[in-house]
């Protein structure tokens, strides 16, 4: 199973310049996912973050990491924007490991580990290519 971004638009409320995933892939439903970001110089966070080296910030990476968890999560509630929102509740043990730069792809692998009620705990990790950029355990609450 894969997302483009058009279901992705329909799992997430996101738009344009916040939408940090391009496509899901490999999914299994409720369990894990695969989230991809195509990282290019148009992004406009590059314009301050640094003109003269331009480097992905953190916090966005972490923010694509939970916009692909939240696509797991909807998909398996079959809830989508207009039903429900996720809405991050704690990001622990945040390592970054590697500089994501114009014309890297980000690949968001994406775990659940536990999903009690409305409350989720995802381990997340992006890579890019075979090396690891970004690692944290994700907390979000889903809101209907």
């Amino acid at each position: 199973m894969e997302f483009d971004i058009e279901k992705i638009k329909e799992l997430l409320p996101h738009r344009y310049p916040f939408l940090l995933v391009d496509k899901v892939v490999d999914i299994v439903e409720g369990e894990s996912a695969v989230g991809i970001k195509n990282v290019t110089i148009n992004e406009p966070f590059f314009q301050g973050h640094f003109p003269s080296k331009p480097v992905m910030p953190g916090v966005l990476i972490l923010e694509a990491m939970a916009q692909t968890a939240g696509c797991l999560a909807l998909s398996a509630t079959n809830d989508s924007a207009e039903d429900s929102v996720m809405y991050f509740m704690a990001i622990d043990g945040a390592k970054f490991r590697k500089v994501v730069s114009p014309g890297d792809t980000l690949r968001m692998h994406l775990t659940k580990d536990r999903a009690r009620g409305k409350i989720w705990r995802f381990t997340a990790k992006a890579y890019v290519g075979e090396d690891l950029a970004c690692e944290a355990t994700l907390t979000a609450m889903m809101d209907a």
